[in-house]
């Protein structure tokens, strides 16, 4: 695609956007200790903050919320209930269990625990029995279940995540990303508005043993509600929040930290951050035409651009010079060109963070131009494409 100028918006807030866009957005508007940050405002898609968001880390226990998808959609589409129960096998009981050493719910070798009983040990005390008892019972086996959550990732549009357990201990080619994470989490917030309180409770008591939720995020009165935490010797210390307040809810995913008190302490700055320093505004108005562009060999030499809907954007309250938006388009647009074809679209920067981008489509019909049209056309597109 290649980026296109747009002629003056219509409206105050246009104006304005167009004149942020000759703004300079170098630097990030938020420092933090974290190797690799992702957050995004759940209501209008707006990428808050991102840094190396994409690079391949090790999920270590925050793979459980892979887990709990699968679980919750085998529970959405009626093919598992809350009540029904599965077996505590010797596998899931030495790996996961009392014996592993790792974190579990303690549930009881032999025993019939129910799927309800298994989702609160995993959400809340993130439980490696708890998961593997689950894997088994659904696939028969963790590896088929392994195979399962992976399936079910590129379903839901996680492009690179890929699971060999249902627990996140180390295995090898097991990988995801913090982008992938947060977008996850997004997603169980969103499909599993029932199931994802299970996220929020503060304690769980099994086997007459009660453990406090891992997630620290919890207990700082910022409006947390879930999700999950992890570490591992390669990736370091991560965590997975979601933070509502005043209408505005913000889903963050942070890797590569020092250590537990560095990741409480970053994570609740950067939610806290996000989740107070942006307002919702409207910046195109539905049917409010965006831009222009340029179409070859056509009755008119561009063709208007919108939304299928107003555009909205969660901006910075301070720091708005750090914004910057164009449309980018593969041009010029071959002639005729239909009324709601899809052009291009609108990309929002924050900072170096490329916040939104939304599809853009023909606002008009354009016919195939008279011959000396398409013939100067193309004399301009001779020049322009060669220097271009």
């Amino acid at each position: 695609m290649q980026l296109r100028a747009f002629p003056p918006f219509a409206g105050l807030l246009g104006l304005a956007l167009l004149l942020l866009c000759l703004a300079p957005a170098r630097a990030q508007l938020f420092e933090t200790k974290a190797a690799q940050v992702f957050m995004i405002d759940a209501d209008t898609g707006t990428v808050l903050f991102s840094k190396d968001a994409d690079k391949p880390i090790q999920p270590a226990s925050m793979a459980k919320l892979m887990t709990m998808e699968v679980v919750f959609n085998a529970i959405k589409s009626g093919r598992l209930k809350l009540d029904d129960t599965f077996v505590v096998s010797e596998n899931a009981w030495r790996k996961g269990g009392a014996p592993s050493g790792t974190s579990t719910m303690f549930a009881k070798l032999k025993s019939a625990v129910r799927i309800e009983d298994l989702i609160q040990g995993v959400t809340v005390q993130a439980a490696n029995d708890g998961c593997i008892v689950l894997a088994e019972g659904m696939a028969g086996s963790e590896d088929n279940f392994a195979a399962q959550m992976t399936e079910r990732a590129r379903q839901i549009g996680l492009k690179t995540s890929t699971f060999v357990n249902s627990t996140g201990l180390p295995a090898d080619g097991q990988q995801t990303s913090v982008h992938e994470l947060a977008m996850l989490a997004l997603h169980l917030w969103r499909d599993y508005p029932d199931l994802y309180r299970y996220y929020g409770l503060k304690d769980f008591t099994w086997n007459k043993i009660s453990q406090k939720n891992r997630n620290p995020l919890l207990a700082m009165d910022i409006g947390a509600d879930g999700l999950a935490v992890g570490s591992s010797e390669a990736s370091g210390f991560g965590i997975v929040g979601s933070v509502g307040h005043d209408g505005t809810r913000v889903v963050a995913a942070m890797s590569g930290l020092a250590s537990d008190k560095e990741r409480s302490e970053e994570a609740r700055k950067l939610l806290d951050w996000g989740s107070r320093s942006f307002e919702k505004t409207e910046i195109f108005a539905r049917d409010e035409v965006v831009g222009e562009a340029q179409v070859f060999g056509g009755a008119k030499s561009g063709v208007m651009l919108k939304a299928k809907g107003p555009i909205d954007i969660l901006l910075p309250i301070t720091n708005r010079d750090k914004l910057k938006a164009r449309i980018v388009y593969e041009g010029p647009v071959a002639a005729p060109v239909e009324e709601g074809q899809p052009v291009g679209a609108l990309r929002i920067w924050i900072g170096d963070t490329l916040s939104q981008e939304t599809p853009l489509f023909a606002a008009e019909s354009i016919g195939v131009g008279t011959l000396p049209q398409r013939a100067l056309d193309a004399v301009k597109e001779l020049a322009i494409g060669w220097l271009r």
